[in-house]
């Protein structure tokens, strides 16, 4: 293979991955136009390739996976630049860390609890959240980061977070932070979609004895209706809603 010409901009923006493995990534792509996850372990003992695309994506840097297969007969990611097009900088200098005492800071903005489940936790197990992903709007504030852009998830509704919008239309293509600005992963107080889905949530968690003991005679009754528990609550919260209006 010949030896690729790459812009200027794209050089520029290959400088900003600043992790061991992301760089290992780009580097093997600017000498040989493409990367595989096998050559990534064979060659360089990285064994999380998706962890080293994520780091250089969030430098800004597009890439694009195709598939391969290993020498096994097995698939396996193959990765490529993107479209230049796609080339984000500005906002995405790649991840900043927060600041020793951020968290606590949201703690007392927000309460020490998962913002869409509502259940308390002790600091250490409540993470930091990006309202809108980075990888939609790198840091949205400049300089000093806004309590308001970020939020307080568990561990259980970050992973669901982060499923959900990896697989949303606006990831993959638009990349529209004000889309994710009215998405309930952002919002869950005051959403109209859930990742471009016309679909609504709620987070229940039952604590303590008593609350323990609710749920018990919830799903006894959910039994006796021969209905799943969450359709049985749904039609409860109804017939409740609907009392209500008349």
């Amino acid at each position: 293979m010949g030896k690729i010409n790459y812009s200027a901009e794209l050089l520029a923006a290959v400088a900003k991955v600043t992790t061991r493995r992301g760089k290992t990534l780009v580097n093997h792509i600017l000498k040989h136009g493409t990367v595989s996850t096998e050559q990534l372990e064979t060659v360089y003992g990285l064994t999380d390739a998706a962890s080293a695309a994520r780091d250089v994506k969030d430098a800004g840097v597009p890439l694009a996976k195709t598939t391969g297969k290993r020498t096994t007969g097995r698939q396996m990611a193959v990765y490529a630049f993107g479209d230049p097009s796609l080339i984000r900088g500005d906002r995405f200098q790649g991840r900043r860390a927060f600041a020793k005492g951020f968290k606590q800071l949201l703690i007392k903005e927000f309460g020490a609890k998962c913002e869409l489940c509502s259940t308390p936790y002790e600091p250490r197990y409540l993470q930091i959240d990006h309202r809108v992903p980075y990888q939609i709007a790198g840091e949205l504030s400049e300089g000093d980061r806004l309590l308001q852009e970020y939020m307080l998830l568990c561990g259980s509704c970050q992973r669901s977070k982060s499923w959900s919008c990896e697989h949303c239309d606006n990831w993959r293509e638009g990349r529209q932070p004000a889309i994710c600005k009215s998405c309930y992963w952002a919002e869950p107080a005051d959403y109209t979609h859930i990742a471009l889905k016309d679909h609504r949530r709620l987070e229940i968690v039952w604590l303590g004895d008593d609350e323990v003991s609710d749920h018990a005679k919830l799903k006894s009754l959910a039994c006796r209706n021969a209905l799943a528990l969450p359709l049985y609550a749904k039609a409860a919260l109804a017939e409740h809603a609907r009392r209500h209006q008349e």
